[in-house]
Formats: structure tokens, sequence, C-alpha cells
């Protein structure tokens, strides 16, 4: 009963299947190779129009580098106080951007709204110069807190930030489990919307180690690969990233890896929910569940054998705080877990 984060899960079968298919033979290194050319053509497909693609190993390197492109000197990026970038990176974002500032801001479900936004953004007006500049929005998709952004409210962002004309970054380390909650194609969510660059994850969904960056306005990436090769994420066997992607995207796989972590989600906070001694800090609209349970259930819960991650509860307020005998969790389903691991875990939550 492994609920401690999708991380957890090892590559899926087709993409294990890509790997070893492509293991073998001589291949042009850093990106020259047919495979890694294929699979950069596939992403424009999925994405409805000629995009670029950059290839990294880790989440990390695709929202820094990503944000290092637009960067400007002292610079300020806009986010969401509980934003992977703003706490969670080691603030690679402000050291790979020459310093500029991730600056958090509060919303509900952990997201961001215009007016917040518009706020923010009017504290640091253009050419003054105790304040900084403005240099670019990052969204977080599916958010911190489990929640999905829809294109609507995307597109309200963006045209908020566009107004200052500041670049608007996705953190898709979720962005499949988004996709499917969101009912829409991968460019409603992204280019549509108005999203300028994307960090999609690949790692959490059944990759061993992928992660893709894209930007969607041909040129906007002229100097990324020379930003990857400074910070030391120029991969010389670029293909076996391309191989785990050429796995992972064959026949809708990485959205099938989605739905099933997502529906693991939904079947476990629905059993939650039912017992009676549970609830939710945040709606579940991917593959996170955020219950506020028991002290004494979550001690039974690591008896027995289950692994699971307190959360901190900061901005819970009233009925969805934890109270002096309780805690709030952070449940992470992914492409590997099971009915049966989950309802164990529901029976064992009951006693």
């Amino acid at each position: 009963m492994i609920f401690a984060s999708d991380n957890w899960a090892g590559a899926s079968a087709p993409v294990a299947a890509a790997l070893s298919r492509h293991s073998t033979g001589l291949a042009p290194a850093y990106g020259g190779d047919p495979l890694t050319l294929s699979v950069k053509a596939r992403f424009s497909e999925l994405f409805e129009c000629n995009v670029e693609v950059f290839f990294v190993p880790t989440g990390t390197a695709a929202n820094a580098l990503a944000l290092s492109a637009y960067a400007k000197p002292g610079g300020v990026v806009f986010a969401h106080a509980t934003a992977h970038v703003a706490n969670d990176e080691g603030n690679a974002p402000e050291f790979l951007t020459m310093g500029q500032k991730i600056r958090g801001l509060p919303g509900a479900n952990g997201k961001l709204t215009p007016a917040v936004l518009t706020n923010a953004m009017a504290e640091h007006p253009d050419g003054e110069l105790n304040s900084g500049q403005v240099a670019g929005l990052s969204l977080t998709q599916a958010t911190e807190c489990g929640t999905v952004y829809t294109a609507k409210e995307i597109r309200a962002l963006a045209d908020v930030a566009k107004s200052r004309g500041i670049v608007v970054h996705m953190d898709g380390a979720r962005f499949a489990n988004a996709l499917i909650t969101s009912g829409g194609s991968a460019a409603d969510i992204t280019w549509r919307a108005g999203v300028d660059v994307l960090s999609f994850g690949g790692t959490k969904n059944g990759c061993w180690c992928a992660e893709a960056v894209i930007f969607f306005n041909p040129g906007e990436g002229s100097q990324f690969r020379y930003l990857s090769k400074r910070a030391g994420h120029i991969l010389s066997k670029s293909r076996f990233v391309a191989a785990q992607f050429e796995g992972y995207l064959e026949d809708g796989h990485w959205l099938d890896n989605a739905r099933h972590a997502n529906a693991m989600a939904r079947r476990l906070a629905d059993g939650l929910v039912r017992s009676g001694f549970a609830r939710l800090a945040w709606p579940v609209e991917a593959n996170e569940v955020f219950p506020v349970l028991p002290t004494h259930v979550i001690n039974r819960l690591r008896a027995e054998g289950a692994v699971i991650r307190e959360w901190p509860p900061a901005g819970l307020e009233g009925h969805a705080a934890p109270g002096a005998d309780e805690a709030l969790l952070r449940l992470v389903c992914s492409f590997a877990t099971t009915e049966e691991e989950v309802e164990r875990f529901l029976a064992l939550a009951a006693g």
C-alpha cells in the first residue's frame, strides 16, 4: 500500500519495451538520431501545431530551464504559493534564471485567480527600479492540491500576464492527469489558452526518466540547447529519452496510465468519505487525494505497512483544517496502483 508518491512507481511495460527495443546498435548522439527526430515530430501532432521540443532528465531541469529562456535581470515570476517551482526545487529556478525571484501568491484549491495576479503585478510597475521586472507566470497543472485548471481559467490568467508582455509557463509534471480531467485536447489547455512553454512530464506517469520542454512559439527556444548545456542537462544518448516517449505516447498509453491513476484516486477518495471519519481538504480532480484523518487511524495504517505522507495544512481553514487529533495526508495514486491496494487501505482505515 504505497501512496507516498507517483514517483515511486516503476516504468510501465510499453516504456520498458521501447527502451529495450532501442538499446542496441549505434545512433548519432546529442539528439541527432532518427528516433529523437521522429518523437519530436509526434509532439507537434499531439499539440496540433509546430512545436520546438527539448528533452531533459528531470522536472526541476524542465521548469528551471524553461523559465531561463525568458529570464530578465531582476525578474519576478509569479506562481501559486504551493507551486513546486517556489518550494521544492532547491531554488533551481532562481539559480538558472540569473537570480529571478519566484513570488508565491495565494489562491483557494491551489489555483491562482486573475484578480490576485493583477494586484501582484501592479506592485511591479514597468520602469520602477526598486521592485523588479515582471518576467513570467508559472501555472501548475495539475496543481499541488490535486486540482485542475480549466481552459477558461488558464486563458483568463494568460490574458492578465500578456497584458504586461510576460511569458506563461506551465509546469505539467502531471499534465496527463489534468488532461484526462479537462476532457479537451492537449492544445486546448496549453497554447490555445495562452501558454507559451510547457514542462511536459512523463516520469510520474510511467516513464523512467523523461521530461520534455515544449515551446509553442517558434524561435523562442533558440537558446535552449545552450542553456541546457551550461546547466549540464544535454544528454549525449538522447535517444533513450526519445525511446521512453515513443512507448509512452504510442496508442494513447500515456492517457490510459493517467486515466487509471485518476480512477484509483477517485475510488480511494470516495471510500474515505463514505467511512464517515475522513474529509477532503480539496476536490479530487487528478491522481492525488488530500484527506484529513484521525491520528489513530493514520497510526494503524502505518503499522499495517501503508506508506503515506503527512502534508502541511497551510491555508486550510474551518471544516477542512485538521483538529487536535487529526492530520492532513497526501495520498498519490499512479498507473501501478491496483484496486486491491485501494480496497485494502480502505478496509484497514475503517478498522
